[in-house]
């Protein structure tokens, strides 16, 4: 089993990235949390899920311990599989997400794409108390920093990256690049992990 991998960061989406280690290039799928916190850096280590069946072989890698931590615990519950659990951690932060469970708050948890009230009533029941135990006091990843491009190029930048992170998580790019167009106009400084939040809810 893989526990880590620390490498080059060759090439990063906000649904995956690609890490070079000893001369070979991992892609590896991630959330938006892990996105924002290894935006912008050369180098990154990231914690390894592996998921290995006669179909597949998939990576899932996350900026901290916790947040893949969190990750499984999501994956153990009936119905909850890779990609869900990740548009869970895509939509709410590690911090948000504890706070989630350990208040059973069903109501915000059903409002991530996909996620029905049974279907957050069951994660809740079953995750709320090993949820309490987590340690979270460093699960809020850095925001990206400054970005010296003219900022039509920048807002262009940031919603082809949302769209294309979109698609890639199963919507369609017609909807996709429509939604995240309106809120683009809304949200004009949003970084785009911030748009991909907003357009989960609307699509």
């Amino acid at each position: 089993m893989i526990e880590y991998l620390r490498g080059d960061l060759v090439e990063l989406q906000p649904t995956e990235a690609i890490v070079e280690c000893a001369g070979v290039g991992y892609e590896v799928n991630i959330s938006l949390n892990t996105y924002s916190a290894i935006q912008g850096k050369e180098e990154c280590k990231l914690f390894i899920y592996e998921v290995i069946r006669e179909d597949t072989h998939q990576l899932y890698g996350f900026y901290s311990r916790e947040e893949r931590s969190l990750f499984l615990l999501l994956n153990s519950v009936k119905g909850v599989g890779g990609n869900t659990a990740r548009m869970i951690l895509s939509s709410l932060s590690p911090r948000e997400l504890i706070d989630v469970l350990v208040a059973e708050n069903a109501s915000l948890l059903k409002t991530v794409k996909g996620i029905g009230l049974k279907t957050a009533q069951r994660i809740i029941v079953e995750l709320k108390d090993k949820a309490a135990t987590l340690e979270a006091g460093t699960l809020s990843p850095k925001k990206p920093g400054s970005n010296d491009e003219s900022p039509i190029v920048v807002q262009y930048q940031v919603q082809k990256e949302a769209v294309a992170a979109l698609t890639m998580l199963g919507f369609q790019p017609a909807a996709s690049s429509k939604v995240v167009s309106s809120l683009s106009k809304e949200y004009v400084d949003a970084p785009v992990e911030q748009l991909i939040k907003l357009a989960l809810k609307r699509l």
